[in-house]
């Protein structure tokens, strides 16, 4: 028997009605999910404001797929300076994912 590896479905989501709602409860969420992640850093807060702002530029230019969002966070978060910082482009990106599927209610265990 052979298992056959299954595609992850997209996750689209809903066109951007309030951009400065969903930029400021991402950048609350990002930063507060930043502290309690590891240490409370002052760098937390620019990294929270960064990648919130490249989220909502990136879905008030017409992207809606997650994980086209997700791979744009990592692409722009590049040029940050996270010397000061525990995390990365690739941990930041993905905490805004797993913030985005929380938020829907969607569940993120185990790739389902």
């Amino acid at each position: 028997m052979t298992d056959t590896a299954k595609p992850i479905t997209p996750i689209t989501l809903p066109k951007v009605q309030h951009p400065e709602k969903e930029e400021e409860w991402l950048k609350k969420s990002l930063h507060k999910w930043l502290d309690e992640e590891f240490l409370p850093e002052a760098v937390n807060a620019k990294i929270a404001q960064r990648a919130s702002k490249i989220f909502v530029r990136q879905r008030l230019e017409g992207e809606n797929d997650l994980g086209s969002l997700v791979i744009a966070i990592i692409a722009e978060m590049r040029a940050f300076d996270f010397s000061r910082s525990f995390y990365s482009e690739f941990a930041v990106a993905n905490a805004v994912s797993d913030l985005i599927l929380d938020s829907l209610g969607i569940d993120r265990c185990c790739g389902e």
